[in-house]
């Protein structure tokens, strides 16, 4: 590992190309859980102090001076925390931080730049910020060997949470029951964390993006969607399934899943090395938008309803993001660039895919009746959607399947294939 922090500090180092500038990497401290008195949220070091460090430890700061290399400045650990909570990980080694101040004092009059975590007593020059951060998410978002390995350990938990829960998926038991045990067989399989908030929702509740699950139980013949990944040492998985709570898809719930997995497989093929993420997105809603006109819920040609935005109305959020560390990894625009092109939602992230992305690729299609219902987007869509066969389908639902590609030198690797798209 310490070979790879140093390769990672090398190269960075490259790009910022600094000459007098110092940079303050914070990787933050255990923020309190409002009237709880001295209890706190669980510690996660700063995504951009962890790329760097490999350690989830409060107060630690990296320091970079051109002129001078790297400083890991650590956190003691105190007698307190010894008492309560024993030897902290990665506190061994380094220089207290409490040397910090002087080493900034000796560099008074020199541009500091804070990444990460803000870092106290630093006085930080915010217009250096962001191109230092555009240029350690270029670095970031190529895995190395280890980053890899971590999220197929992350992808083999969250597999095993999917299979484990398949017996429960049958009317009468409730997305609570499922998050439950999808979750501890998340832990049993090796994860060390959650990837994020477990989403867990059935019939209606499957239109709401990111639904958190509730005691509410499935209904016969409902549709189950399911989005959850595992954690491995800071390292995620993102996969999203939907099943049916019945067993088996009804004909209309069958041909829009269908339809769904075959704009994934379009834009899964299309994520190789030099394609811009916009056009994978295309791939994929001119796939859901033919569809839906053989359907019979828009009529016309499906690039003319892309750019009206009438395809947007079913599928309306972004193909996917960065995975890695963290399921926002150092996703971002190229410069220039704001993400934003007619009848699409926003790209969050909006660049040409190289060797090493690693994408979550999800499309969907979604029956949300506050957007359905909207007086000023029927308007504008008069002649374009089927309003009244979306009125009968207001209480759809939706669905979404979910995998994790990695762009390789010759093509893409599908790290979550071993995750059944149906049971």
């Amino acid at each position: 590992m310490q070979e790879q922090l140093e390769r990672r500090r090398r190269a960075v180092a490259e790009r910022w190309n600094l000459d007098s500038e110092v940079v303050l990497i914070g990787a933050g401290e255990p923020l309190p859980v409002p009237g709880r008195a001295d209890r706190t949220y669980p510690f996660r070091s700063h995504s951009e102090y962890f790329y760097f460090t490999d350690s989830e430890r409060p107060g630690g700061v990296l320091a970079f001076d051109p002129q001078e290399g790297w400083v890991d400045f650590v956190a003691p650990v105190t007698k307190e925390e010894l008492l309560w909570s024993g030897g902290v990980e990665g506190r061994d080694g380094g220089v207290p931080v409490t040397e910090l101040p002087a080493w900034l004092e000796a560099r008074k009059g020199r541009r500091i730049g804070v990444l990460g975590a803000p870092v106290s007593g630093a006085e930080a020059d915010a217009e250096l910020e962001p191109a230092l951060r555009y240029e350690l998410n270029d670095v970031r978002r190529r895995k190395d060997e280890v980053e890899l390995e971590r999220m197929r350990a992350a992808e083999r938990a969250t597999s095993a949470g999917f299979a484990a829960v398949q017996p429960l998926l049958r009317p009468g038991v409730s997305e609570r029951e499922v998050q439950i045990e999808l979750e501890a067989e998340f832990f049993r399989a090796g994860a060390d964390f959650l990837g994020f908030d477990t989403i867990v929702a059935g019939g209606p509740n499957t239109a709401v993006l990111h639904f958190a699950p509730t005691a509410r139980a499935f209904g016969e013949g409902e549709l189950v969607l399911i989005d959850a990944g595992a954690e491995v040492q800071a390292y995620s998985s993102d996969i999203t399934r939907t099943y049916s709570a019945s067993g088996m898809l009804d004909p209309e719930q069958a041909e829009l899943h269908a339809l769904v997995r075959a704009a994934g497989v379009a834009a899964t093929q299309a994520s190789i090395a030099g394609t811009e993420w916009r056009d994978v997105h295309r791939k994929a809603a001119l796939v859901i938008g033919e569809g839906l006109v053989d359907f019979g819920l828009l009529r016309g040609e499906p690039g003319s309803l892309l750019e009206q935005g009438a395809v947007t109305i079913f599928f309306p959020h972004g193909i996917g993001h960065m995975v890695g560390l963290g399921i926002r990894d150092a996703g971002d625009v190229l410069e220039g660039r704001d993400g934003m092109y007619p009848g699409y939602p926003r790209l969050r992230f909006d660049r040409p895919l190289e060797p090493g992305h690693v994408v979550t690729v999800e499309p969907g299609i979604y029956f949300v009746p506050s957007l359905l219902r909207d007086r000023e987007l029927r308007g504008r869509h008069r002649d374009t959607v089927d309003w009244e066969r979306t009125d009968r389908m207001l209480d759809f639902g939706g669905i979404r399947i979910e995998d994790n590609v990695l762009v390789t030198e010759d093509g893409f690797e599908v790290l979550t294939a071993d995750v059944p798209v149906l049971p």
